[in-house]
Parts: structure tokens; sequence; C-alpha cells
């Protein structure tokens, strides 16, 4: 159950995508490569959109990145959008190309008349755009810190610039690689207006340092009802993003469907014998392949608990949906719904629980 009260904002549409309102928070990411590689950024998106992306930017530098756009348009099915600065002809042709949302800065676009231009086509063909401020594009002649007033400041003066052309399918996104700011300043942003939010923590870094960053930001501003979409900026591979992203979502409820793992620490109870990380990592990617999808079409959540000894195991084991507890001679207590289903060996696991699962799903009503 949702426990977390959102932000009321405006809704917004990216091709079918909704965005803002009371529709579901989706994950984002971006794709980390120039878009002349057509093939690559295809199979890119795909890949996305395949582990539950819902939307992907890519980035144009030039006129001519047109083209290669238009090709990977057309072998994808997600929602793109793309990631301009500086040259309104790029956002035009971005547009006439058949793009879904643009993201630009209005006053860095040229000049009014050149913004006007961009909202007219945007608006002409349903297309929303994207403002998106972090440290380093802040109004320098006003601010030399990237002050959560600075952000916020400078997201307004592009804003009102779209909203003096009575533009306003717009979406927002304020951020800074520091989590103060970062917090401080959406706070400030939500409480001025009701555009949908983007979040997240540029410049994140990667591996654990990203996690652990980017899960504090973002998880606050969630748990304060700020953000309609978010994005996990990981350095590398943009596929682990959306991992993260999901793992943040389903932490806090915001995401009723899928596998939860719940593992112990391990301790000095735990037999010899048994690799706790090594057999929750198996179940959860095999229960993950077989089960999200079916998962998500039934909006469920399916709870697993992998427990290493008898003291703490079997409570919380059978407080699961399904669980395991280590029962000494590397052999396990299986659990379903709280009842016992006796025991079995390390190399039975996968199966019997594929087996209790695929039963409950395909055969009862969970």
């Amino acid at each position: 159950m949702n426990r977390i009260k959102r932000n009321k904002t405006r809704q917004i549409r990216v091709k079918d995508l909704l965005i803002g309102g009371d529709a579901p928070i989706s994950v984002q990411s971006m794709t980390n490569l120039p878009v002349r590689d057509v093939r690559g950024n295809v199979e890119q998106i795909n890949r996305l959109d395949r582990a539950g992306c819902k939307l992907v930017r890519v980035a144009l530098r030039t006129s001519d990145d047109v083209k290669f756009l238009k090709e990977i348009l057309a072998d994808v099915s997600i929602p793109v959008c793309a990631d301009i600065h500086f040259d309104y002809r790029i956002a035009l042709g971005a547009i006439e190309a058949g793009i879904h949302k643009i993201r630009i800065n209005p006053g860095n676009i040229g000049s009014i008349e050149k913004t006007s231009i961009v909202a007219g086509a945007a608006r002409e063909k349903n297309i929303p755009i994207r403002i998106g401020v972090n440290g380093g594009s802040i109004d320098r002649k006003k601010y030399s810190d990237a002050t959560p007033e600075a952000l916020v400041d400078s997201a307004l003066s592009h804003v009102e610039i779209l909203e003096n052309l009575d533009f306003h399918d717009i979406a927002v996104s304020i951020k800074s690689s520091d989590i103060f700011s970062t917090i401080e300043a959406n706070k400030l942003f939500a409480s001025k207006r009701d555009y949908p939010v983007h979040v997240g923590l540029t410049e994140a870094g990667f591996g654990r340092t990203c996690l652990v960053q980017s899960s504090i930001a973002i998880g606050h501003l969630l748990l304060n009802g700020i953000g309609d979409t978010i994005r996990v900026s990981m350095t590398g591979d943009p596929y682990q993003e959306i991992d993260a992203a999901y793992d943040i979502l389903r932490s806090l409820d915001i995401i009723e469907y899928g596998i939860k793992i719940i593992s112990c620490p391990t301790c000095g109870r735990t037999d010899t014998g048994i690799n706790l990380l090594e057999i929750a990592e198996e179940i959860e990617n095999t229960m993950k392949a077989k089960f999200d999808s079916i998962l998500e079409r039934k909006n469920r959540i399916i709870s697993i608990a992998v427990m290493g000894c008898e003291v703490n195991g079997p409570g919380e084991a059978s407080h699961a949906d399904y669980g395991i507890a280590g029962a000494g001679s590397s052999n396990f207590l299986l659990f379903k719904k709280g009842k016992s289903e006796g025991k079995i060996k390390c190399n039975e696991i996968i199966s019997r629980l594929t087996g209790l699962i695929e039963n409950d799903l395909y055969h009862t009503d969970i």
C-alpha cells in the first residue's frame, strides 16, 4: 500500500506516456552513445525499454544529428526526448523528425524570437518541453554558487519565457551533484509551480557511491511527495540505472509489483556450507526473469525471505509470501504464506520456489 501523498502537478503526455497528475512515477534514462551510432542507440534504447525504462533521452549536438535521430526513432517504440542546447534549429529539426519531447533551456536557445518559433512548433505537434537546470547552468551573472535559490531562480527564468509565450506543456528538472542543494531546490520549486518534476542527482558517480547518494536524494524527495519521473544518473552502462530506480520505487511501496527479496546480513550462526549471498542473488535473478512481467500485469508484489539460520530465519521467512531459512547441515526450511513446506536441500531451492510461485500465479488469485 502506497503511503506517500504526492504533490498534485499538471499532467503532460509524451507520446503515449503520461507524466504528472495521477500518472505512475516513471523511470527515465539516457543513451551514452553519439547519435550517429544509430545501431548502437537503437540497441541501447530497446534494451532499456525491455528493462522497464519509460522514456529515453538522446543528445543532439548539431543539425546534422537530426538525420540520425530520424533513423533511431523508426526502430524504437519507447518515447524519446531530444537533449538540445544553444541552437534552436536543432530543436526544430528534432520536432520535424518526430521526436516526442525536447529538452531545451529557453534562455540559452538564441533569442525570444527563436524560442517562440520552437514553442510554436512544439505546440503544433503536442510536444512537451523539459527545462533542465543543474549546478553548471545557473545564471553566473547573478549567482556565484549553485545554491538552492540560484537553481530555482535560474529554472524559473526559463519557465517564465515559455509562460510568456503561453506555452505550459512543461516538465522541469533541477539537479545538483550536492544532495542538500538538490533536495532544497526541488522543495522550493514545488512551492512555486505545479509543473511535473523530474528528480535525480546529477553527476552522482558510479557503483555503490551513486546508488547511496541517489537513493538519499531521490528517496527523500519522493517521500515528500515531489517527483513525477526519476533517473538514477550513473556513470557507465545506463541499463544499470533502471534496476536501481525500480529498487528505490519498490522500497517506498510506490511500485507495487515484482519480486522483493528480504535477506539477512548473515552472522556466525549461518552454516559454513551455505553461501547466502550467492543463493539470494540466484533467487532474485531467476524469479525476476520468470515472473516480473506477469506480476506487473497483475500489479502484485511477491516477497521472498532468504534467511541464514534457525533463530530469526523462520519468523522472517514466515512473514514473507515465500521464504527459506537455514536449518543446519546445508538444509533449509521452506515456507509458503507462513506455513512450513518442510526441509529442502540447497540444490532444490530454485525449483521448489519456482513451482510454488507458478502454482499460485497461474492457478490461484494471489
